[in-house]
């Protein structure tokens, strides 16, 4: 995995809006009607080429292939794991999101509306037999189609971004729950395994880690750790053989693009994040409930050979950040855990579930970027 050697690099998340024309095809497939899969695989194609080289030419050094053939960072999984059956017309809601909408139902009763935009609502799923990897066509195109795209361009590395083995619904097929989650690591380390094994760095998104941490009155503190400790445990068995330096680990705070009273602080979360054998770690920093958490790291320490992705972009307003404030949040973690050890990221994904009304407008994305690189060019002049 690329460093900052001799200047701060710059990255994303991976999420990135699809254009139109590949939604409403996204839509029909999603959403069970007839669809012409060849046009779609093709079009899937094109828009990851189009994706990459605006990343490159905004100047972007490490890029994904925005998801864009996805209809979220996690959704996904439902055509790549067997053994699943979705829940028709049944939703779920995360506890931290549970007392947000009770304290603000006035915002979120608007907030909600936007979900129409999208091409198909979030399944809830349910385990009714065994887990098996069934997406090796699908992941494979996901390669072929990224490595296609980096022909073309001139980037440090690229990433394709993978779900975290959890948050996919209930099991009712395996005896324990400790048993079905190690079936779904295993499935997942096939995705995994495949992204490495083709000279991609993997990205598991996880924002998992966070909610289970989140603050919940139908649990204990002590309760939410040993879960998210049991949580790091399966993430790592996904992991197991895989080289930590060709692994980004991705923990934030979801789509909750609100209030956000209930977050669960990153004090509270680091040591466990960096129990993930990942050679690099990215968490939210542009949110302002959490922008003031880097004296974290003025107590603990970052593991030998790891480097940390903070994120200096909010994917939740379509405010443009400064590069001078973007400088200036860079060299205060470069001087916190070292120069070489710090690229500079967003919070999260821009378009996580693939909607026609994204929450930060795409025009506004990618001047966000612009910024970005401003800011790391800022920053590296102060500290080379």
């Amino acid at each position: 995995m690329k460093r900052s050697s001799d200047r701060i690099l710059t990255t994303h998340v991976g999420s990135l809006a699809r254009p139109a024309d590949l939604l409403e095809t996204m839509r029909d497939k999603e959403q069970g009607r007839a669809y012409d899969r060849e046009a779609f695989a093709a079009r899937v194609r094109t828009a990851v080429a189009d994706v990459v080289r605006r990343q490159a030419a905004v100047g972007l050094d490490v890029v994904s292939d925005g998801e864009q053939g996805k209809p979220s960072f996690v959704s996904y999984v439902a055509e790549r794991l067997s053994g699943f059956e979705a829940l028709a017309g049944q939703s779920s809601m995360a506890p931290s999101w549970r007392r947000e909408l009770e304290m603000f139902p006035d915002y979120y009763r608007e907030y909600f509306k936007k979900y129409a935009a999208a091409v198909a609502p979030m399944p809830v799923l349910v385990c009714r037999g065994p887990v098996r990897y069934t997406g090796q066509a699908a992941v494979a195109a996901d390669i072929e189609n990224l490595k296609a795209a980096l022909a073309d361009v001139e980037v440090e590395e690229a990433f394709l971004p993978a779900t975290s083995p959890r948050g996919f619904g209930g099991n009712e097929h395996y005896a324990t729950d400790e048993e079905y989650e190690c079936a779904v690591a295993d499935a997942l380390r096939e995705e995994y395994r495949a992204i490495v094994d083709a000279g991609l760095v993997l990205q598991v998104d996880d924002p998992h880690l966070t909610e289970i941490l989140s603050e919940d009155p139908a649990t204990t503190r002590a309760q939410r750790r040993a879960a998210a400790e049991r949580h790091v445990e399966v993430v790592n068995h996904a992991l197991r053989g895989i080289p930590p330096d060709r692994v980004r680990f991705h923990t934030c705070y979801g789509l909750n693009h609100g209030p956000r009273l209930h977050d669960v602080p990153l004090a509270d979360v680091v040591d466990l994040m960096l129990a993930v054998d990942a050679g690099a770690y990215s968490f939210e920093v542009a949110n302002p409930r959490h922008q003031h958490e880097w004296r974290v790291w003025e107590t603990t320490r970052l593991p030998e050979g790891r480097i940390l992705i903070p994120g200096f972009l909010s994917h939740a307003t379509n405010f443009v950040e400064h590069p001078e404030l973007i400088a200036d949040g860079i060299v205060t973690y470069a001087r916190l855990v070292g120069r070489e050890n710090v690229l500079a990221g967003a919070d999260c994904g821009f378009s996580s579930r693939a909607t026609f009304a994204p929450e930060v407008d795409p025009a506004v994305v990618w001047a966000k970027f612009q910024a970005l690189g401003e800011g790391a060019r800022l920053a590296s002049r102060r500290l080379w």
